[in-house]
C-alpha cells in the first residue's frame, strides 16, 4: 500500500487545491535551508508524488511571479526558482510560529488578554505570558486557580475541531516508518502545509486548557516527533542529485534549529 494515500486523499478531498500554497509550503520547509533556490525538475518531481498536475504547477508559479513572492531564471532546459525578499520578508514571521519547539516545563504564568472589537465587544484569550505575541487592549499576568470542564469545553471551535481531527488522521498515518526519501519528503511537505494553515489560522491552545476530548492533547508535540522522523530521509532526497543537477546545497548561514531539534533538520 502507498504510504502516502490517506494524506494524499485527505488534501484532496478538501476542495478545490491550492497549488500555490503548497508551493509556498516547499519553500519554507525544503527550500530556505537548502541553498533558497529549487529547480522546476525537482518541483515536479515532489508535487507530483502529491498527484499536482505538470499543467498546474507552471500556473501556480506564474501567479506566485506575478504576485512578487517568487523569481525564476532559466537555466539550460530547466528553470530555477527562489523567494523574493518580499517573499522572504512575508514568510519569515510565520516561520516562528510554525517551528516553535512544543513546550517541555510547565506553565508557571499565565496571561489573559482583552481584545475590543469596534463594536465595543470583548475577547478574552488565554495563554502562558512567555507567548504572550499580543498583549492586546488589556493584559492581565498572573497564576491559573481554576479551570472549569466548561471553559474547556469551548477552547476548540468547532472549525479548529475538525482541522485537529485531520491533522490526527495524518499523523496517525505517519506512524508508519517512511524510509523512501522522496516519499519521506512529500510527507514532510504535507504535513507541515496542513500544520501551517493551522497554526497561522487559529490561536494555539495551550496543553493545559485543552478539551478532555480534544482530537490531540498537544498537536505541536505530535508534529515535531513525525517531523523528527521524516527528516533524514527527507533530508536525504535534497542531498541527492537528479537529471543532470547536483544536491540541494546547505545554506551558507546556520538555519534555526526546528521545533527545538537538538539537530538541523
Amino acid at each position: 500500500m502507498d504510504p502516502l494515500a490517506p494524506l494524499i486523499a485527505a488534501l484532496h478531498s478538501e476542495g478545490r487545491l491550492r497549488v500555490w500554497s503548497l508551493v509556498i509550503t516547499v519553500f519554507g520547509d525544503l527550500v530556505q535551508h537548502r541553498g533558497g533556490e529549487i529547480s522546476t525538475a525537482r518541483l515536479r518531481l515532489l508535487l507530483g508524488r502529491i498527484g499536482v498536475e505538470q499543467g498546474t504547477l507552471r500556473t501556480a508559479l506564474s501567479r506566485l511571479s506575478g504576485d512578487g513572492w517568487v523569481a525564476g531564471e532559466r537555466s539550460g532546459r530547466t528553470s530555477h526558482y527562489r523567494l523574493t525578499p518580499q517573499g522572504v520578508a512575508r514568510f519569515a514571521p510565520a516561520t516562528t510560529r510554525i517551528y516553535a519547539p512544543p513546550r517541555r516545563e510547565p506553565v508557571l504564568r499565565w496571561a489573559a488578554i482583552v481584545s475590543l472589537a469596534e463594536n465595543g465587544a470583548s475577547h478574552v484569550r488565554i495563554c502562558p505570558a512567555d507567548e504572550a505575541e499580543d498583549t492586546g487592549d488589556c493584559c492581565i499576568v498572573g497564576d491559573l486557580a481554576t479551570v472549569s470542564a466548561r471553559y474547556r469545553a469551548h477552547a476548540l471551535s468547532a472549525e479548529h475541531r475538525a482541522a485537529l481531527v485531520a491533522l490526527a488522521a495524518d499523523l496517525a498515518a505517519l506512524r508508519q516508518p517512511i524510509c523512501n526519501p522522496l516519499d519521506a519528503a512529500a510527507a514532510r511537505v504535507l504535513l507541515i502545509h496542513r500544520w501551517r494553515r493551522i497554526i497561522l489560522r487559529y490561536p494555539e491552545v495551550a496543553v493545559d486548557l485543552m478539551p478532555g476530548d480534544s482530537p490531540l492533547k498537544d498537536p505541536r508535540a505530535g508534529v515535531a516527533k513525525a517531523y523528527a522522523a521524516l527528516s533524514p530521509a527527507t533530508e536525504a532526497w535534497l542531498d541527492g542529485s537528479m537529471e543532470g543537477e547536483g544536491s540541494m546545497p546547505l545554506c551558507a548561514e546556520e538555519t534555526p534549529l526546528r521545533f527545538g531539534s537538538t539537530r538541523q533538520a
